[in-house]
């Protein structure tokens, strides 16, 4: 979001300023301290501006974005009468309960991340709600998200999520991020059948399950988890990406299928058998393998053998080929 609205102006001249800007209204106080708002702006940007309490916004009548990241806003307030909105921005402020977003009838956009919001509610009128951003919170279940038939991008990465579920109504969701939390097992993820980005990295994923319906993925983070086999993706035919650093991986199988994967993540597992790189000769596309911090690593021929076997790479670990 940006903006050419907001203008930092001194008290002493505000009423020099409101008469020869035609329009532009100087909201003093500790709310938002020494701000201009111009009842014709369509972007406001206004980061890290000291702002502890939403008021002063209804003179907006046309605003489309709004941006008020890193204030000290407690509460969500005072939004009612912009109707116009399609992008809020919220990130980084002191926000515990989501609330107040009713009127907010055609936002696209919301971003709620780093604040202490402990429940996902009070979001139903946002039925066309595109993109829902909630890292860093405190939220502990994935609830009340049946009206978000157009989300497309879900972020709920680093919070206290112990169980993928109510995600079945979201039918168009293509990004779901929700690494960072208390996962412990891949399940209801069925009828997502546009998703394209799953990432659940540092999680409790011990086993790979339940994926055979996401036909359109195609890229799969499951790092910094406690995996042990490569299995069940024999449907994902679709994967270019697929992540699986720092698990528990001692072999490479079941990888055949995969024939369009171009990058291949594995750093920091298990893997000792050279022979296993061969899993990955039929996708004739791929570009990229991390395979440092493994056994085969102290191989002093490693990145020579690693290319032979698959001459396709352009890259080895952090290093061009």
């Amino acid at each position: 979001m940006s903006s050419n609205n907001p203008v930092r102006s001194d008290a002493s001249d505000e009423s020099n300023d409101e008469e020869e800007s035609g329009g532009v209204q100087i909201i003093p106080g500790a709310a938002l301290p020494d701000v201009e708002l111009d009842p014709e702006a369509i972007d406001v940007d206004l980061i890290h501006r000291r702002i502890d309490a939403i008021q002063g916004f209804e003179i907006l009548q046309k605003v489309e974005t709004l941006c008020l990241r890193q204030n000290d806003i407690k509460r969500i307030e005072g939004l009612d009468t912009l109707s116009t909105l399609t992008e809020l921005d919220l990130y980084d402020n002191k926000l515990t309960k989501i609330e107040n977003l009713g009127n907010l009838i055609n936002l696209q956009q919301l971003d709620l991340s780093f604040n202490k919001i402990r429940k996902i509610e009070n979001l139903e009128a946002l039925v066309n709600l595109i993109k829902l951003f909630l890292v860093h919170n405190k939220i502990s279940e994935i609830q009340n998200l049946r009206d978000f038939s157009q989300l497309t991008m879900l972020e709920l990465g680093d919070n206290r999520i112990r169980k993928l579920e109510n995600l079945e109504a979201l039918v168009n969701l293509e990004s779901l991020f929700i690494g960072k939390n208390k996962i412990s097992k891949l399940e209801n993820l069925g009828q997502l059948k546009k998703l394209k980005l799953l990432s659940i990295q540092s999680n409790r994923i011990i086993k790979i399950e339940n994926l055979g319906e996401l036909e359109s993925l195609e890229e799969l983070y499951l790092s910094h988890n406690s995996i042990e086999v490569i299995e069940n993706l024999d449907e994902n035919v679709k994967l270019t990406t697929l992540d699986l650093a720092g698990n528990k991986i001692k072999r490479l199988s079941n990888l055949s299928k995969l024939t369009v994967l171009e990058e291949f993540w594995f750093n920091s597992n298990l893997l000792e058998h050279w022979p296993d790189i061969d899993e990955l000769k039929f996708a004739t596309r791929i570009q990229t393998v991390y395979f440092e911090h493994n056994p085969i690593q102290k191989d002093p021929m490693y990145r020579k053998k690693i290319k032979l076997s698959l001459p396709s790479l352009t890259q080895i670990d952090a290093t061009l080929v």
